[in-house]
């Protein structure tokens, strides 16, 4: 794992108010930083974190932009996929000993750092955003037309396979008969 010093923010130092920082992140970064990405390739993304210091916490907004290739969920074959996100994060400072307050616990967008720690890494909530950011589904945009943008051979044969669909349709038609028989017209 690389050390990457970028990432560090030495908010002590820092006067109360907004403060911008930008990262250009790319797989490479990723892989430097100690991180996975079995499921995309090329990553190019900027990362603009406005950081809003206040006396006792601290406010940060990423926001995401970029692209990188992924397979295609439909076709398999690779496609530039654009991202596109914001995520915000609470950063309350704690004494050493001092308690955290019971009614936070539970919320995810806010992590409590010591006030002993003068630095904070935000490498890590930089990669896991850029996941976030992610669509669940990697499927080829639709060209101009209207059209799928998906590999037309994959599609004829998908096709083909789906052929089993009728026959499954088929099997369980004769349950049809009893979807309605709760109804209140039925029972009178």
């Amino acid at each position: 794992m690389k050390f990457h010093r970028e990432f560090e923010i030495p908010w002590l130092g820092l006067k109360d108010g907004l403060h911008e920082y930008r990262f250009e992140v790319t797989d490479k970064v990723i892989e430097e930083l100690g991180h996975e990405h079995p499921d995309f390739e090329n990553l190019d993304a900027t990362v603009v974190l406005k950081l809003d210091k206040h006396s006792g916490f601290l406010q940060l907004h990423f926001d995401i932009d970029g692209s990188m290739d992924v397979a295609c969920d439909r076709c398999g074959d690779p496609f530039s996929m654009r991202l596109w996100d914001e995520f915000d994060l609470i950063v309350k400072f704690t004494g050493e000993h001092e308690e955290e307050n019971g009614e936070d616990e539970d919320e995810a967008d806010i992590v409590f750092v010591p006030r002993s720690e003068t630095i904070l890494d935000v490498s890590t909530y930089v990669y896991e955003f850029i996941m976030l950011s992610m669509p669940l589904q990697h499927i080829h945009p639709d060209k101009a037309d209207g059209t799928s943008g998906c590999n037309p051979e994959a599609l004829k044969l998908l096709s083909k396979m789906s052929g089993g669909e009728e026959v499954r349709k088929t099997l369980w038609s004769g349950l049809d008969k009893f979807k309605d028989l709760d109804t209140p017209e039925n029972k009178n």
